[in-house]
């Protein structure tokens, strides 16, 4: 086998695979997976439980389209500590107001 190359996977992304690659991955493409400790055989019912990748975008696509936009006056330093969550801090956001309004406690301590 070829050495290893740590890189993220933006970088993966973005370059195309060298030709030592390609017949790496044509000559695991005929390989035929055995079950073994690490990786055992899945039974029909074990199968079942799995979700496809199909219905999980799905069911995202459905909750992503089924969200309401609302306008909420935050303090700053709410704000502050909110944004300094990084990328995606308004799904935090979401998340933790529906946490307190699923607990009594927070929400009686708030009301």
């Amino acid at each position: 086998m070829g050495r290893i190359i740590r890189m993220t996977a933006e970088e993966l992304r973005n370059r195309p695979f060298t030709e030592e690659e390609k017949e790496m991955l044509k000559r695991l493409a005929e390989i035929e997976p055995t079950p073994d400790d690490e990786l055992p055989e899945l039974t029909e019912e074990q199968l079942k439980e799995f979700k496809t990748l199909s219905q999980i975008r799905e069911e995202a696509r459905r909750a992503e389209k089924n969200k309401k936009v609302v306008t909420l006056r935050l303090s700053p330093q709410a704000y502050n500590k909110a944004q300094s969550l990084g990328k995606g801090y308004t799904g935090v956001l979401s998340r933790i107001i529906e946490t307190a309004l699923n607990d009594p406690e927070i929400l009686k301590r708030c009301v």
